[in-house]
């Protein structure tokens, strides 16, 4: 494989610029390595999920359709991300700013145990919602299924996720305590993370 000179990409919404990148690192490493240990490292083969985050790419005709997918980090080489966008789970919401719907609910639902999946189950979901605004129940599990949960508890998981389900009756609502319940999904109500724009003219 040649060695590329420079690497040009977007994380989180600011433009990363790469002289000379080693061909051998890994996105995930590199993610790490700036401090963005939200994306976890696992089995580094790409078969459990931790390190999940989006590639945005555009497309359509006139390239100006921007298209995310959830990818496996610890497997992308990073020189293969030219001209991307990569969103990691402090990209769509943190606790010093606000939680994105997903996290919000994960965490209402008792969906986070140990917390270590946590991270890449938010992403993987939030690929979900890119993919399928409404999704069934289906859509949702499907989309979960390169996700593993090391303390096997995947029910509170998909409770909480399957809120966003238009499969449940209008209006249901989840216990989540005592005092408060948590209503299924409204996409009326579902408000886009904030991101500066993606430019790839600049390349």
């Amino acid at each position: 494989m040649e060695q590329p000179s420079s690497l040009t990409f977007w994380i989180n919404g600011k433009l990363v610029s790469v002289n000379n990148p080693d061909i051998s690192i890994t996105l995930v490493s590199f993610l790490r390595s700036r401090g963005l240990t939200g994306t976890k490292v696992s089995c580094r083969e790409g078969s459990c999920g931790a390190c999940t985050v989006l590639q945005g790419r555009l497309t359509g005709p006139h390239l100006d359709q921007l298209e995310e997918i959830a990818i496996n980090a610890c497997i992308t080489p990073l020189i293969s991300l030219h001209g991307s966008h990569v969103t990691t789970v402090e990209g769509v919401g943190e606790t010093r700013d606000v939680l994105h719907p997903v996290q919000e609910r994960l965490y209402k639902c008792h969906g986070s145990q140990c917390g270590f999946c946590s991270p890449g189950m938010v992403m993987s979901m939030v690929g979900v919602l890119k993919r399928c605004p409404t999704p069934d129940i289906e859509d949702i599990t499907r989309g979960l299924q390169g996700n593993l949960c090391r303390c096997t508890g995947y029910r509170p998981i998909v409770e909480a996720f399957s809120t966003f389900s238009t499969n449940t009756k209008e209006k249901e609502k989840i216990a989540v305590n005592d005092n408060e319940t948590v209503e299924t999904y409204d996409t009326a109500n579902f408000k886009e993370y904030v991101r500066e724009p993606f430019n790839q003219k600049i390349l």
